[in-house]
């Protein structure tokens, strides 16, 4: 009987085709097959972004907005399933400090389904901030915790204009 592939992605691929595009981002799994195309929302009143599967562009998967930090909120984003306009419930909650790489990901439950953390090094070495792990609980796929971390990336990383 052969053996069952593992439930988990090694994504190595993150494309946006257009030098400096960040409207568009394309995750790919290590063949090369899209995952997901995330897309930000211009013209809204919200930094908000849209998650399709693969390429289609149609029947968001789900929709992202940052969240602004007006009552020292510790969320930094809010995720629904579908679109904004649906005003579904809530699916997914980040909370933390991206800028440190110490981010909890929260379901509608309130159970923690992924965290970014640092990757600590033995023996006193230091590592970028580039380097952290993604740890994912069995409650979430591991490729929508994969976008979700680009989404993070694209609201609070280092070259967001």
């Amino acid at each position: 009987m052969p053996l069952k592939p593992p439930r988990f992605y090694w994504l190595t691929r993150v494309d946006n085709y257009l030098a400096g595009n960040k409207a568009q981002i394309l995750l790919m799994d290590a063949a090369g097959n899209p995952l997901f195309t995330i897309r930000r929302k211009r013209l809204s009143l919200a930094d908000s972004w849209v998650v399709y599967e693969g390429e289609s562009g149609v029947n968001p998967r789900f929709s992202a907005r940052k969240q602004m930090n007006l009552l020292k909120s510790k969320c930094l984003a809010r995720i629904v399933e579908g679109s904004w306009s649906g005003m579904g419930m809530c699916t997914y909650e980040i909370e933390g400090c991206y800028g440190k790489r110490c981010c909890a990901v929260y379901d509608e439950k309130r159970r923690i389904v992924a965290e970014i953390k640092r990757k600590e090094a033995t023996g006193g070495m230091s590592f970028g901030m580039d380097v952290f792990r993604l740890v994912v609980q069995p409650q979430i796929d591991t490729t929508v915790a994969m976008a979700l971390l680009v989404l993070l990336d694209q609201m609070f990383g280092s070259s967001t204009p």
